[in-house]
């Protein structure tokens, strides 16, 4: 399909977006240019102050326009508890749990040699100052159970140790809802061996 050169532009750029396809952006392109000029000027002007205003927090790397997050500005946290998540999306997502009161780690990522990402690309010189400053009693490590994210967990455990730090890991297991016979081998291996004992009154 032939585009003008700018519109062309526009699509590719649109396309950097996780989930958006030639056909997605194809549609959003056309949709801004012909429906809603007026949003997309909004829409350029919040991505260009977000970009020249947003950072990570200098303290948990989470994002925010401020020196610190909300969360570890907060006097209200605990701050003997630390979780370790891969990114600002998980802490969101801790959050609305409601369940959790503690401070965060946010790694930006996970250990992939491969990738290139390692140990300095994760901010891990911070994370074990925070280690080193004695006030953390309980880790916990919420990093994903790919492959990948195992191997990130057990390198923060090993760090972790080190300094004497309690360690421990979310659970995985059968979701709210499942059905044993729909869920997969792997996770329903993980969700017996960390079964809890059932407390009967």
């Amino acid at each position: 399909m032939a585009y003008s050169p700018l519109l062309d532009q526009l699509l590719q750029a649109l396309r950097c977006l996780p989930g958006v396809g030639a056909r997605t952006a194809q549609r959003m392109a056309f949709h801004l240019l012909e429906r809603d000029r007026d949003g997309a000027g909004a829409l350029v002007a919040a991505l260009t102050e977000a970009l020249d205003r947003i950072g990570e927090c200098e303290s948990c790397r989470m994002l925010t326009e401020d020196p610190q997050c909300w969360i570890c500005a907060s006097a209200n946290r605990d701050p003997t508890l630390l979780c370790v998540v891969e990114s600002p999306a998980d802490v969101i997502a801790v959050e609305e749990s409601g369940i959790y009161r503690g401070r965060y780690f946010v790694l930006q990522g996970r250990l992939s040699p491969l990738d290139g990402i390692g140990p300095e690309e994760l901010g891990l010189d911070l994370f074990e100052q925070h280690l080193a400053g004695k006030q953390i009693d309980e880790l916990i490590l919420a990093t994903s159970s790919t492959v990948e994210g195992e191997a990130t967990a057990g390198y923060l455990a090993g760090l972790a140790r080190q300094h004497q730090v309690h360690v421990s890991r979310i659970a995985h297991g059968v979701p709210i809802g499942g059905e044993l016979e729909y869920v997969d081998r792997s996770t329903l291996s993980r969700a017996i061996s960390g079964r809890q004992r059932l407390e009967i009154e």
